[in-house]
């Protein structure tokens, strides 16, 4: 299911740049998914790789997706409802940017609108234009990645807002902003909840975790463990990514779970070196 604007046929594909983001894994999880299943729920939503393919692929498929960083939540309920006004933002910020994009860059990530429209076209311009494109926060909630080294960077990637935005507002998509935990009350048997959530570090120096100012620790991934052999017993499919770690395989090492390792490259590590040979696991409990 192609969206056509004028000449151009667009698939939608994630808006913006998320550490963890599944794009290059797509085959390797379509492979993994259930033949058959009800409503799909993704409680990590980040770039959203795989809600955008379950779109295009499982036409009409109702999903229920959410994430607890409400400025992320926020730009995907902008870009279904207000794209127009939210590309004429963009359109500015790219405009001022190439005046003089050192003071621009600083001056936007000082900011702190209030709108709806300029608080979406801040993350996406930030994220357009920050030091290799990471979405990070510090303790306080404040957005800290100083400014990448881009010469033309794609503030405004019309044509695939618009078409994020078309198939956001045609299909049975539910946003909402919440902890990973809301799912168990919405979830039924046979219904496929993914979860890829920030990974547990593998490495001291590999620990990032912050997408909002609350960090995900080594206890909330025992609350995701515990909340996953919840989700079994009400006959849930439960697919989960995460680091090749042995936290993470000692809490998913006993029935019903699967655990498959794949290889997996980084696309944000700072050092281009160490974004390839890599493995992360994949766990269900079909």
């Amino acid at each position: 299911m192609k969206q056509q604007y004028g000449q151009i046929l667009t698939i939608p594909k994630p808006f913006v740049k998320w550490a963890g983001g599944k794009r290059q894994l797509i085959p390797i999880l379509n492979e993994n998914l259930p033949k058959t299943f009800g409503t799909y729920f993704e409680p990590f939503l980040g770039g959203g790789a795989l809600l955008f393919h379950m779109l295009i692929e499982h036409n009409g498929q109702k999903c229920s997706i959410s994430d607890l960083n409400s400025d992320l939540v926020l730009s995907y309920t902008t870009i279904r409802d207000r794209i127009e006004s939210l590309i004429h933002s963009l359109k500015n910020h790219e405009k001022n940017y190439q005046k003089d994009s050192k003071s621009y860059y600083y001056s936007i990530r000082e900011s702190n609108p209030r709108s709806q429209i300029e608080k979406t076209s801040r993350l996406i311009f930030l994220n357009r234009t920050c030091f290799n494109g990471l979405y990070r926060v510090n303790s306080k909630g404040k957005f800290n990645v100083p400014l990448g080294k881009y010469t033309n960077p794609n503030i405004v990637n019309e044509d695939n807002l618009r078409s994020v935005g078309h198939i956001l507002q045609s299909s049975r998509v539910d946003i909402k902003c919440r902890d990973f935990e809301f799912v168990l009350r919405d979830a039924k048997k046979g219904d496929l909840v993914y979860f890829d959530p920030p990974y547990q570090p593998v490495s001291d120096t590999a620990n990032f975790t912050s997408y909002t100012n609350k960090d995900f620790t080594y206890d909330d991934l025992g609350r995701l463990a515990e909340l996953c052999i919840k989700l079994d017993s009400k006959g849930c499919r439960v697919l989960l990514s995460n680091s090749n770690s042995k936290e993470v395989s000692d809490m998913f090492s006993t029935k019903p779970w699967k655990i498959n390792k794949i290889k997996a490259n980084r696309s944000i590590n700072s050092n281009s070196k160490k974004r390839t040979g890599h493995f992360e696991l994949l766990i269900k409990n079909y």
